[in-house]
């Protein structure tokens, strides 16, 4: 089986075929981490989800027809072919990338395409197609349980009224060994950021230093 590079646009209305195969495709799958500095604690990492998965390859479209290399009975002339690539690029909508005989059937966005022609090969176009998966995003209404294919379905939830906070902040506390001012701040307000607070009253008594409390110093809590 002969493996097809095949671009089509506006769900197969308009379609190109690669007229020379790429050598080689390079696929790139990450996944997303994101490193948190959280004051009074350190770095942390917050693992996120895979990131969509990119494609680059590369050819040419050839000014005349050779059997040795070409992959299609006849040819598109090569600046029409990028006419059509150019055109899907700036249209902001997706295409779709299939290679024959491999799982790659995807919608993508053409993220970068170059080209241009060499010394003493005049006529042929030579290109590079950078290209990023897309995923299509529909909003479900709610008790709506039906599927589309290769697309994420995203209920949108219903905005709940905020409880009022039934927190009471006291007015000192009593350092304890192994304190920080992030953890009393979450001790005391529920959240650590507000460290700052406890600082600014207390520095008279805590010093030049935020982070050289001792067990045992009283400090006052501002509410």
């Amino acid at each position: 089986m002969i493996t097809e590079f095949w671009l089509k646009f506006n769900n197969g209305a308009e379609t190109l075929q690669l007229p020379v195969n790429p050598d080689t495709i390079s696929v790139t799958s990450t996944h997303g981490y994101t490193d948190i500095n959280v004051t009074n604690l350190g770095e942390y990492t917050v693992i996120g989800g895979g990131q969509l998965r990119e494609y680059s390859l590369s050819s040419f479209f050839p000014r005349d027809h050779n059997t040795s290399f070409c992959a299609v009975p006849s040819l598109v002339e090569p600046y029409e072919c990028v006419a059509t690539i150019e055109r899907w690029q700036r249209s902001g909508k997706p295409v779709r990338f299939i290679v024959t005989g491999t799982p790659i059937n995807i919608a993508v966005t053409i993220r970068n395409f170059e080209y241009g022609e060499r010394g003493g090969e005049p006529g042929d176009v030579y290109f590079t197609l950078d290209l990023k998966e897309y995923v299509f995003i529909t909003v479900a209404k709610k008790g709506d349980n039906s599927a589309v294919s290769g697309s994420a379905s995203v209920t949108m939830p219903k905005l709940a009224a905020a409880r009022p906070s039934t927190r009471e902040t006291p007015k000192s506390y009593t350092v304890k060994s192994g304190d920080s001012l992030f953890k009393i701040a979450a001790k005391v307000y529920g959240k650590g950021d507000d460290w700052r607070k406890i600082y600014e009253k207390n520095k008279k008594v805590i010093g030049a230093n935020p982070n050289a409390i001792k067990p045992g110093q009283k400090l006052v809590i501002p509410s």
